[in-house]
């Protein structure tokens, strides 16, 4: 069941309706029905929200329909996100969103030649998506100004303060002006993240979306309990092989070199149907294999947490949890990759005996227990460990002392061998006399 308010009732343009409509955009989320109003008013928003909440059109429609033409060449809002995959999906958000506004944006990102991105800025813009890392290159070389920022929207601020941007932040704290609106997003409120909140802004009003910790409704979990790597890789390939509905299938993994392990083993098995993204694929690799997956070319897609924080991925089949992640936070993140736009998802997990605390973790956070499946009786249980499930063997090493003398060391001739022998006066004399000498005592003895 729909709720009552579409978007028809809030206070939108006709330029925005009618990309909406065009769009097929009848009802807003939660997080966009609650946060709009606040926004509109002119205060700081705290949005908390899980991902496929439809945050990003939550600070989108009041920041465009708030936005006015002007003549000024630098950017009137600014939209801080953490990685560069999420630049791109907001950038192109903006421009279905603002279809019909005569809105000028730039992304801006690391990781490529920032002289394209200069050009772009220089030629004067309304909105600037970036990472904090290349905002502030560009500020620092002169072409960029934020002396005219109106509006700050800081998106995943937890994921930003988790991969080390503070610094980051605070600089460009320091560059914007005092007075504008800040409205930031984040999945979990961190003790990092209210420490950023007392002391950059102004009480902001937080507007949660769901309880953090809160399993979504319509996503079906599952654990399966596994003894290793290459019984996880069996069990995967029979999943995919018996279960048909499996069409669009997310693995996350908790390293790249095991999300590489992972690909390698599929993809000798589904011919071209498997990819893998990580931070060391280049970016136009990372780009291509998204879309392969998210068109349906391609059936599963392998990835680590860092970079599967900025997809947009649309109607992801199954959440496969290779690897339970480090922070429980991270697991509610993870399986909101399904069960998106009111659709049914399954998340699946794999927990060897090591992984049993992530597990309970987990549970504990979202006050639910997660339902065990038995492992079916054709998945063959591997004893073959990888070098790294090999039992640390921890051997005491024993420092031999090394002579202090050099490699040209040898040993001495006898002769030059020194020998501390006491020797007597008189025994002194015989051997050099063959009697003893004495001294002044000629005739004594007569």
């Amino acid at each position: 069941m729909h709720p009552a308010t579409t978007f028809e009732d809030l206070n939108l343009n006709s330029s925005l309706q009618k990309a909406l409509n065009e769009m097929d955009f009848v009802y807003p989320t939660t997080i966009q029905r609650n946060v709009f109003p606040v926004a509109m008013s002119g205060k700081d928003v705290l949005g908390i929200a899980q991902t496929g909440t439809g945050k990003t059109f939550a600070y989108l429609l009041p920041v465009l329909r708030q936005w006015k033409f002007s003549k000024e060449r630098f950017p009137q809002i600014l939209i801080l996100v953490p990685t560069r995959e999420l630049v791109l999906q907001v950038v192109d958000e903006i421009k279905k969103l603002g279809k019909y506004l005569n809105i000028v944006t730039v992304g801006a990102f690391g990781g490529v030649n920032i002289r394209p991105q200069m050009d772009e800025v220089n030629l004067g813009l309304d909105i600037l998506v970036a990472t904090p890392g290349r905002l502030i290159d560009l500020a620092m070389s002169g072409v960029l100004k934020l002396k005219s920022i109106k509006k700050l929207v800081i998106d995943e601020v937890d994921e930003m303060l988790n991969l080390g941007f503070r610094a980051q932040l605070n600089t460009i704290f320091d560059l914007l002006p005092e007075r504008r609106q800040n409205l930031l997003f984040s999945a979990t409120l961190t003790p990092e993240v209210e420490e950023l909140i007392q002391k950059h802004f102004r009480n902001p009003e937080k507007i949660e979306a769901a309880r953090t910790g809160t399993p979504l409704e319509n996503i079906q979990q599952s654990v399966y309990e596994i003894p290793n790597f290459n019984t996880k890789i069996n069990l995967l390939e029979w999943l995919l092989q018996h279960d048909k509905k499996m069409n669009r299938v997310l693995v996350f993994t908790a390293t790249k070199k095991l999300a590489d392990d992972v690909f390698e083993r599929l993809e000798k098995r589904m011919g071209g149907r498997a990819g893998v993204i990580h931070s060391n694929k280049s970016q136009n690799n990372r780009f291509n294999t998204v879309k392969q997956f998210d068109e349906g070319s391609m059936r599963v897609l392998v990835a680590t947490d860092l970079v599967a924080r900025g997809l947009d991925i649309t109607e992801v089949s199954h959440v496969v949890n290779f690897d339970m992640p480090e922070t429980a936070e991270s697991y509610i993140h993870r399986i909101g990759r399904t069960g998106r736009a009111d659709r049914r998802g399954i998340a699946i997990n794999f927990v060897t005996p090591a992984e049993k605390d992530r597990q309970t973790a987990v549970e504990e956070l979202m006050q639910y227990s997660i339902p065990v499946n038995e492992l079916p009786r054709e998945v063959e249980i591997s004893s073959e460990l990888t070098q790294d499930e090999l039992p640390v063997i921890n051997m005491k090493t024993i420092q031999l002392k090394l002579p202090k003398h050099g490699q040209g060391f040898h040993e001495k001739k006898e002769k030059n061998k020194k020998v501390n022998i006491k020797v007597t006066r008189k025994e002194a004399m015989r051997k050099k006399y063959g009697k003893p000498i004495t001294r002044g005592r000629k005739g004594f003895d007569k």
